[in-house]
């Protein structure tokens, strides 16, 4: 299985960057990477679609969110999109790989219609795009040594137990375990996800401190380890859910709003929402409360 070293790029990365690259996936498509008349826009965007029997979708290759197996584009945002379009009559998605900061760029330009990365919601990224309803949050969890002999569940756990976290360079998690009152001292910073693994292995740290959905990825490749129960941590009294989401073009408000009707069908289903994305990771702790509205995230 390839490593992907970004994995903690999905609920911690604010900003939204005006440059960036696009790259197109030889032999997966032509027309996907031209930024022509293709695009679908406005009102009858939805037909449009229809009518030509694919979708543009951007991903950025960060697995479980949205990554290329082979020839075939898999995740939690292909996996729930492909399900959601067909549903709404277009069968296929044509890819399209993005680096991360050029996603919103790309889309604003034309070259696709639909960012399929489990993109963050944040009032920095509202401001230049549109947003479906949330798709999923990201609860925080630990990863520890297969037993977890220290018996660890969260943070205020880890502070009693005066245990060391590792967190990842740049990533929020940092600012979770200071807030819980973690010593600087006791919180160890590593630059990617895989490193975190090794350091609890190797017992250079007692638990790493990243989002359940990424680290229950990270140890289908990391058999001595296991991932504690996710739980919500909080800010200055605020959870902290971390949510994701499908990024239309400004403009394409009616295609969203289909893919809003459709995609409700599937977060309000359980098991459904399960037995669609537990492959990559996410479970009924990923399933975004009723009342999390992208309107309210995009007030910040």
């Amino acid at each position: 299985m390839a490593e992907f070293p970004n994995l903690s790029r999905r609920g911690f990365l604010n900003g939204t960057a005006a440059v960036g690259g696009l790259l197109v996936v030889p032999g997966l498509l032509t027309a996907c990477s031209k930024t022509d008349a293709g695009s679908a826009t406005g009102e009858g965007a939805l037909e449009k679609l229809r009518k030509q029997g694919f979708v543009r979708v951007a991903y950025a290759n960060e697995a479980p969110y949205g990554y290329l197996e082979g020839k075939e584009l898999k995740g939690e945002a292909p996996t729930l999109h492909r399900e959601i379009f067909q549903a709404l009559g277009v069968d296929e998605l044509k890819p399209t790989l993005s680096e991360w900061d050029g996603l919103i760029p790309g889309l604003q330009a034309g070259k696709y219609d639909v960012v399929s990365a489990g993109m963050a919601i944040t009032p920095e990224r509202c401001g230049n795009a549109i947003f479906s309803e949330p798709e999923f949050i990201s609860p925080t969890a630990l990863m520890v040594k297969k037993g977890n002999p220290k018996k660890l569940t969260d943070l205020a756990s880890a502070k009693e137990a005066g245990v060391t976290i590792g967190v990842m360079s740049g990533a929020v998690e940092g600012s979770y375990a200071k807030g819980a009152g973690i010593a600087e001292g006791k919180i160890k910073t590593l630059q990617k996800p895989q490193d975190g693994a090794d350091a609890v292995k190797g017992g250079r740290i007692d638990a790493f401190l990243l989002t359940g959905i990424s680290l229950r990825w990270l140890a289908k490749t990391n058999p001595d380890t296991e991932v504690t129960e996710p739980f919500v941590p909080e800010i200055d009294g605020n959870a902290q859910f971390s949510p994701g989401g499908a990024v239309f073009r400004k403009g394409n408000e009616d295609l969203r709003d289909s893919f809003n009707r459709e995609l409700k069908k599937i977060v309000s289903d359980r098991s459904r929402y399960v037995q669609l994305l537990e492959p990559y990771g996410f479970g009924e702790s990923e399933i975004p409360p009723e009342d999390l509205k992208t309107a309210d995230l995009c007030k910040g």
